[in-house]
């Protein structure tokens, strides 16, 4: 798999730190783009190095760790070619990639715990787009109102 782009504010820095250390133990090439402390910093500017990496190609998914991920969400959601999710539950996190090829998945540190993020970020990272004709339609639509800004 393609390297994994990780970041957080300082309000998901915690957990973040702890995602990075499990998906490395897992064999993950993972591209840690900060916040490396709990000092105080913007959500945004997290959201765009990881969006960055996704359209650059040097990640394949990211993952964006803030307070309640809502923030870190809509900034990511900002950027062409990233699908952002906001996932406290694991069906979400596998649907939202097999049905909407959702490339960045969204934690909120304030609102899930160690564990649930763990099962999250694997639901995230072992799910595929299905390619189903309908789900294939579908993103194409959301790609035209990307591109056209409206």
């Amino acid at each position: 798999m393609a390297p994994v782009a990780i970041a957080s504010d300082h309000a998901g820095f915690a957990l973040k730190e702890e995602i990075s250390a499990d998906l490395c133990r897992e064999g993950f090439q993972v591209i840690d783009l900060g916040t490396h402390s709990t000092d105080p910093v913007d959500y945004p500017d997290y959201a765009r190095a990881v969006g960055k990496a996704i359209q650059e190609g040097e990640a394949g998914r990211g993952i964006l760790v803030c307070g309640s991920g809502v923030g870190a969400c809509v900034a990511a959601n900002k950027m062409r070619g990233v699908r952002a999710g906001l996932c406290h539950d694991t069906y979400s996190a596998r649907q939202g990639v097999e049905h909407d090829d959702m490339n960045v998945l969204c934690l909120g540190a304030r609102v899930i715990g160690p564990e649930l993020a763990r099962e999250l970020v694997s639901a995230f990272l072992s799910a595929r787009f299905s390619g189903v004709e309908r789900h294939a339609r579908r993103l194409e639509k959301v790609k035209e109102i990307e591109a056209k800004g409206a």
